[in-house]
């Protein structure tokens, strides 16, 4: 099924000649209509607007399906419209969110440190308290959640809601799925600039139709540039949590990350910490740690900005090998009888609930 979304995302790589920019950064197209293969939409284009409704005919056909049928109503272009992402007056752009309770940001102020890996297992653990979960992958240039799922060509289904078409989130254990990785060819890099992919994040949270969520974990992409900002200002979020490894190097970046979530502008309260490859445990010795990465880096940084630890997650090989399989380490596993890693995600989630319960007391 061919969604309005995939079509927004597409027109982000046919650019207008005159100024350089994509279509979906103009906002140059509007009037979606998407019925199975038949997509149309009006284009607001100056003088190459035939050479522009060419390069969108050929952006949906290569980034969406090649047996897409498209027409394109060329009209004059008379002002600057409104930029992709940004609702117009009266829009209620993030309905799809009206039933969702909490929303948790899971952030690191740099890559490599297992954000990804800690927001999946956390969504897993959340569920295991038998409340109800979402997990977005927000990660725009990097979406994991497909691998971590063992989800492939999963095609996501539509919804009317109130005359309006809504993208269902996947489910797989219990927790509702929806990553930029179910609409983009993964064998294809996004070249995407900060407002397109900001847009993109907009659209795969508010035009998704989620239904009653307890709590939503996002795993957003790591630094703190524009969609991270982007997402700060426009989405509801309950709290973020930092992911770091034990590193000087690390811990640097989480301080950029917490002042970023603490400016005057955005003011989203921080849960906590989580210390990721904190230790190392051998399978053979469960009981032993080794601190390859260094010792207590994040904890005594939590101190001394007065944010709580929520946890730390031990570097062990199975949490990798979970990972790439498809099945989540935190996941139930009668066989396990003693799981180290299982059960620092499943402290992590307790200590999550409890910090997001002090904050609706407040």
């Amino acid at each position: 099924m061919i969604t309005t979304t995939q079509i927004e995302m597409a027109l982000g790589h046919a650019t207008d000649t005159l100024t350089g920019k994509s279509v979906a950064e103009l906002g140059l197209a509007s009037a979606i209509v998407v019925e199975g293969q038949r997509v149309s939409f009006d284009l607001a284009a100056g003088p190459d607007g035939q050479a522009l409704a060419d390069a969108c005919v050929d952006a949906i056909h290569e980034y969406v399906d090649r047996t897409a049928e498209v027409s394109v109503r060329l009209a004059p272009r008379t002002a600057p419209t409104t930029p992709q992402g940004a609702p117009e007056a009266g829009d209620d752009a993030l309905a799809g969110l009206r039933q969702v309770k909490h929303i948790v940001a899971v952030a690191s102020g740099k890559g490599g440190v297992g954000k990804s890996t800690v927001a999946a297992n956390l969504a897993v653990s959340l569920a295991k308290t038998g409340a109800k979960v979402a997990l977005v992958d927000a990660d725009i240039y990097g979406p994991s959640l497909p691998i971590m799922f063992g989800i492939g060509s999963e095609e996501v289904q539509g919804r009317q809601v109130d005359g309006k078409t809504y993208m269902l989130p996947v489910e797989k254990y219990g927790i509702k799925l929806m990553s930029i990785g179910f609409f983009v060819d993964p064998d294809k890099a996004l070249v995407w600039r900060g407002p397109m992919a900001s847009g993109a994040l907009k659209q795969l949270l508010g035009e998704t139709w989620w239904g009653e969520v307890d709590y939503m974990v996002v795993d957003m992409p790591p630094g703190t540039g524009d969609i991270q900002l982007t997402f700060a200002q426009t989405i509801p979020v309950t709290g973020a949590i930092i992911v770091s490894t034990p590193q000087q190097v690390a811990l640097a970046d989480v301080v950029r990350g917490v002042q970023m979530f603490r400016a005057d502008a955005i003011d989203i309260p921080v849960l906590g910490f989580v210390e990721n490859m904190a230790y190392f445990t051998p399978a053979e010795l469960p009981d032993h740690k080794y601190y390859i990465f260094g010792h207590g880096g994040c904890a005594r940084l939590a101190a001394e900005m007065q944010i709580p630890l929520l946890g730390e997650v031990p570097l062990v090989q199975s949490i990798a090998e979970s990972g790439d399989s498809g099945k989540p380490v935190a996941l139930y596993n009668p066989a396990a009888t003693h799981s180290p890693e299982r059960d620092a995600f499943d402290a992590l989630a307790a200590n999550v609930i409890a910090e997001i319960s002090k904050l609706t007391q407040i």
